[in-house]
């Protein structure tokens, strides 16, 4: 599905009111708490890895919509507000913060694409401000607070009342970028594991089936394009590899899933901690391509 545009919302809102609009409120209080998580490095943001988490942005807070690792603004959701402004033909000046009205009229709406399609390219292209976006919806949906706090607390619930284990597991936001985050490779392939599972029985988890069809294609998508070259130890798993990718300055994994020899779907989950991600990502590979040779020959 195509995503949801801004010129399309500002058109109906013309429509509305016949061109008489004169005031942009933008009203942010749907989520709560800081926007950026204080154990972030803070070049993040200019680096592209993160932008300020608000529910209310342009094309994930980008300065630049093309480029998908271009750098992010540092307040998205006034960002957003001047872009509309200037779609309805209004100045900067007229955007203000405030509290939308509880009985207000409707003057025009757009829809995201459904969760599942957002959680397929997350994946896709890692990206960190879809994952603290979506945490946030999951605190929401569940109850809870729409915070870093609460996002965590939801998130660890809903895996656990799909019989993930998440022992050990702690985490401080959403995205997996602070260095503070712990997850053991037990989760992720208990995760992957409950995705991949037929749809049927009393443990249903077909659910989950996006977290799998979602993953990167080794040497073929998103964060896995130029991984498993031709030609490289790890060249066996191209095209029967599919894994998410992590990284952080010392710190990398690779989690996915694998068809082997004898076509079974297997499920890992390989760490490393305390090396550089460039020396450590071609033994990853090597150990999830080695996977694809398993078999009762």
């Amino acid at each position: 599905p195509e995503p949801a545009r801004l010129a399309d919302l500002a058109a109906q809102v013309k429509a509305a009111t016949g061109g008489a609009a004169t005031k942009i409120i933008l009203d942010t209080s749907r989520y709560r708490g800081p926007t950026l998580q204080p154990s972030w490095d803070p070049s993040d943001v200019a680096g592209g890895n993160i932008a300020p988490i608000t529910p209310l942005m342009l094309d994930g807070g980008r300065v630049d919509p093309t480029q998908q690792d271009g750098a992010r603004v540092t307040d998205p959701a006034r960002t957003a507000g001047v872009a509309f402004a200037k779609l309805m033909g209004l100045g900067p000046n007229a955007v203000v913060d405030g509290i939308a009205p509880p009985n207000g009229k409707e003057l025009g709406s757009v829809a995201s694409a459904p969760i599942s399609a957002l959680v397929e390219h997350l994946l896709q292209t890692s990206d960190n401000v879809l994952a603290e976006v979506l945490s946030r919806e999951t605190a929401i949906a569940r109850g809870g607070e729409p915070s870093f706090d609460g996002a965590v607390e939801s998130t660890m619930a809903a895996l656990a009342q799909a019989g993930i284990p998440t022992t050990g597991a702690a985490m401080v936001d959403g995205s997996g970028l602070s260095s503070q985050d712990k997850v053991p490779a037990q989760l992720l392939g208990a995760l992957l594991a409950a995705a991949a599972a037929p749809a049927e029985g009393p443990d249903d988890t077909e659910f989950l089936r996006p977290v799998l069809t979602g993953l990167p294609v080794a040497g073929g998508d998103g964060t896995l394009e130029d991984r498993f070259a031709p030609g490289a130890d790890s060249s066996a798993g191209r095209g029967v590899v599919r894994a998410k990718t992590g990284t952080l300055t010392t710190a990398s994994s690779l989690a996915g899933v694998v068809v082997d020899a004898d076509q079974r779907l297997l499920v890992f989950a390989f760490m490393s901690n305390g090396a550089l991600p460039s020396r450590v990502r071609p033994r990853l590979d090597d150990l999830a391509a080695g996977l694809s040779k398993c078999g009762c020959r």
